[in-house]
């Protein structure tokens, strides 16, 4: 057997021992685009996370991620996180970003005139009912549009089992 054909066996071989094991949220990630790199009021970014019975056990960091142009006219960005639990109503937190130092410098990482941010709203958070949490973004500053926003997204990752609490195989 040549070496690509052993390499397409093997990578066979791992997707299907994958796709036994079941499936636990260790990171959720998703970006969007914000059409024009124009962010408007009106346009209210949805995340929806499938939490599993197993990965309530565990507490998880979140994160807001940002990514825009250098020509960004603010050093920081305020959002309305809006966090809707399983079977309940939404609740609404206001929260500041902040993108630049004291001295304008971007605290993001960059590539060109492109800068990308990771920023944590919440650590140790507590998913404790299983089915689909659902976060919508808005922008929230004075102006609106916001120019120069290209992306948001969310990040959740795991950050270690709640106290007292056992994982579920």
């Amino acid at each position: 057997m040549n070496r690509l054909c052993r390499m397409m066996v093997a990578a066979g071989m791992l997707l299907a021992a994958a796709s036994c094991q079941p499936l636990k949220m260790d990171t959720y990630e998703k970006n969007l685009d914000i059409p024009g790199h124009e962010w408007a009021y009106a346009n209210k970014p949805v995340f929806e996370v499938t939490v599993q019975p197993q990965d309530t056990a565990y507490l998880y960091n979140i994160y807001v991620n940002i990514r825009h142009k250098d020509s960004y006219p603010y050093s920081n960005i305020w959002l309305l996180v809006n966090t809707q639990f399983p079977g309940d109503k939404p609740v609404a937190q206001r929260v500041e970003l902040p993108l630049a130092d004291m001295s304008g410098k971007w605290l993001g990482s960059g590539l060109d005139d492109i800068y990308e941010h990771r920023i944590p709203i919440q650590q140790n958070a507590i998913l404790n009912k299983p089915g689909v949490y659902k976060f919508t973004f808005e922008q929230n500053m004075r102006q609106n549009p916001l120019p120069d926003v290209m992306n948001v997204g969310l990040r959740i990752e795991k950050a270690g089992l709640r106290k007292d609490e056992k994982a579920i195989p």
